[in-house]
């Protein structure tokens, strides 16, 4: 009993372990802001690796425990923060093989980033900027992965698209990188009210917003039977719409290719590994609920593998690689999504990590390889082709054009959800605007003494004229 109890506490210190090194490192990094020290990039380097390092071997060691002692599941609570009659709120994490996997990967491709970058981005001007918003990133994938409540899920999940966003924009002189920033925040915001809905929804059935709560207390992949009902009906629903703004699904694709306007490390590990294998996560978490509905499964099938075949199609007109290796990135987690959709969540899972680590490789190994394929072009005198035709080119001409029109306009997603959601939404605020200012005026007519002199209506009346 008592060396269980010492292995349990071992494992609640090993967790906290690898949460805190990426609280410690992002706090080295305000501390030093505020003292107005400035870090070398040595000092930098130093710092990021000794933190990731030592999360990982902390998660290498929670790993070995949990198979050695035949621990399924550990929950890790970090207090009640709020408790009522009706209302209860706690931080809490778990070790088990979904999330012990989950943050196995994230600090193995974040260390391999992390020694990258500090050659990459050697002498660059946002050197320290980077790896500040590195530290955030690492602490929110952390906080996802191991999260047990819906409330540390949220917080790691606006953590890793805050983070998302500001490296989308990280160059800042240029005026694409922050208009591209902008739409990829936009469609996160709009996709994390569905979850934040979803965490008020679990506070409003369970009265708490555990996972226990809603899939039983059994370690995954099993579960309890989850009780049909509507509320379990919109709870899913509001899952897939948060999973498909995170992993860019349908209809939210158009800010995948955006989102390569950043530097090359924070592609190769966000939109290509870690952040948009997010919404699988999630979708693997809440897994049960999607089984709970046969209906809602195969919506998240069809979703899938439409988002499969559109990204299959939009990366066959890519121009550059980076957009390319994008799409096939987002055909991949099309695939996962599906397989979850039809309850295969080992093989889900085992697909996230091996696509995660071969699309951060490719990621990676983009520019050399470009540089290699010149090389090659230059030595045999053309470009090297496939002696097969796809299957695209054997179809009638007209419908090549349309297939390629489609293609080459991303599924016409940017001019929909312009017109069908941002002009409406936009008319809808001017129309609030006029209103207010109609209101305004006729509160100054009715309030404001009645001018005395004729000069002074007269500047009056201009005042009122201007916008």
């Amino acid at each position: 009993m008592g060396t269980c109890m010492t292995v349990l506490q071992l494992l609640t210190g090993l967790g906290l372990t690898i949460v805190g090194m990426p609280v410690t490192l992002l706090l080295v990094f305000l501390a030093t802001f505020l003292l107005q020290r400035k870090l070398s990039e040595v000092s930098i380097s130093r710092l990021v690796q000794i933190a990731v390092n030592i999360s990982l071997a902390s998660a290498v060691l929670c790993a070995v425990l949990m198979l050695w002692r035949g621990i399924a599941q550990h929950p890790i609570e970090l207090g009640d923060w709020v408790i009522t009659p009706y209302y209860h709120l706690k931080f809490e994490f778990v070790l088990d093989v979904l999330s012990l996997s989950y943050v196995l990967l994230t600090l193995l491709l974040c260390t391999v980033i992390a020694g990258f970058s500090t050659r990459y981005l050697h002498r660059e001007s946002g050197y320290g900027r980077f790896f500040v918003l590195y530290a955030v990133f690492l602490l929110g994938m952390v906080t996802a992965a191991l999260s047990d409540t819906v409330e540390t899920l949220f917080a790691g999940w606006e953590l890793v698209g805050l983070a998302s966003v500001l490296l989308i924009a990280f160059f800042h002189s240029r005026p694409s990188p922050p208009r591209n920033g902008l739409r990829v925040w936009i469609i996160y915001r709009t996709c994390d009210v569905a979850l934040l809905l979803a965490a008020i929804l679990m506070h409003e059935v369970n009265g708490a917003g555990d996972f226990d709560h809603l899939v039983g207390g059994e370690a995954w992949p099993d579960h309890e039977d989850v009780a049909v009902g509507p509320h379990f009906a919109v709870l899913g629903v509001l899952f897939v719409i948060a999973a498909a703004g995170k992993s860019a699904l349908l209809p939210f694709s158009s800010w995948l290719p955006r989102a390569m306007e950043g530097p090359t490390p924070s592609s190769a590990i966000f939109y290509g590994a870690l952040s948009v294998h997010l919404g699988v996560f999630l979708l693997l978490r809440i897994s049960p609920v999607l089984d709970s509905a046969p209906w809602l499964s195969a919506i998240v099938v069809v979703l899938g593998l439409a988002s499969a075949c559109f990204a299959y199609l939009a990366g066959r007109v890519q121009t550059d690689i980076k957009s390319a290796l994008a799409f096939a990135s987002l055909t991949q987690v099309g695939i996962i999504i599906a397989e979850i959709g039809f309850g295969l969540r080992y093989l889900a899972l085992l697909h996230l990590l091996g696509h995660a680590c071969l699309r951060t490789l490719q990621f990676l190994r983009a520019p050399s390889m470009l540089h290699d394929h010149h090389q090659l072009e230059n030595a045999i005198g053309t470009r090297p082709r496939d002696e097969e035709l796809p299957w695209e080119q054997k179809l009638p001409a007209p419908a090549q054009l349309r297939l390629y029109r489609f293609a080459l306009e991303r599924g016409y997603l940017d001019a929909l959800l312009e017109k069908l959601v941002a002009q409406p939404v936009l008319a809808m605020f001017n129309t609030f605007n006029r209103w207010e200012q109609r209101w305004a005026l006729w509160l100054d007519d009715e309030q404001a003494p009645p001018p005395s002199k004729p000069d002074e209506l007269a500047i009056v009346s201009a005042m009122r004229k201007q916008p």
